[in-house]
């Protein structure tokens, strides 16, 4: 397989794996299980290999302890919108409560109070 080709296909594998961070991770299967697959704007999404969801893990390690740290220094009025926005998170228009967005909102709060105790420390 040309390199190109692998380059390409790559990148469409990324884009498409961000595509899914639009919509709590993507939509439910009839078992309730997130699916990894499926078809977005026409296309056909293709699964993730191992080695990227173990790379998206990592970065979701790091983005939450970054946002932590920024939380940290903010503003009461700043931890004050970050709470009252994980009540926002919401499913699309049409779709009902599931599991993941519920499980997003209290992890987001989560995010804040850990970012509160994180900053009392360095009282």
């Amino acid at each position: 397989m040309p390199l190109g080709w692998k380059l390409a296909r790559s990148a469409r594998g990324r884009r498409q794996a961000l595509a899914r961070w639009e919509n709590e991770g993507g939509a439910l299967g009839a078992d309730g299980d997130a699916k990894l697959g499926g078809i977005v704007g026409g296309e056909e999404l293709l699964p993730l290999a191992d080695a990227e969801l173990m790379q998206l893990r990592i970065r979701v390690i790091a983005l939450e302890n970054l946002v932590v740290a920024l939380l940290a220094k903010a503003p009461e009025e700043q931890l004050r919108v970050a709470r009252e926005r994980a009540g926002y998170i919401a499913p699309r228009p049409g779709f009902t409560q599931h599991k993941l967005t519920i499980h997003a909102e209290n992890h987001m709060l989560g995010l804040v109070e850990r970012a509160v105790r994180f900053g009392a420390g360095d009282s």
